[in-house]
């Protein structure tokens, strides 16, 4: 099963996100099918690879609780 959720990057203190497709059985930093957006919680600043994230979801992947809410307030879903 495949699901979208962030990956931590940056460094200490100060990190920012990327919003990955994974495997649900992959760790928070394993290796990831696809980069599909970023997020900065710091500067409040996101980047979404829409028709991207509109593959996967009608694929079947599921976000996280966090992504959901990231997607949502960027309108994805009323697209899909």
């Amino acid at each position: 099963m495949v699901k979208l959720r962030l990956k931590r990057c940056g460094r200490k203190q100060r990190a920012v996100y990327r919003i990955v497709a994974i495997d649900v059985r992959s760790r928070r930093e394993g290796r990831d099918l696809r980069k599909v957006g970023f997020y900065d919680p710091i500067k409040n600043q996101t980047y979404l690879n829409v028709p991207a994230i509109l593959y996967f979801l009608e694929k079947g992947a599921q976000p996280t609780e966090t992504v959901y809410d990231i997607l949502k307030r960027a309108e994805v879903f009323k697209e899909f």
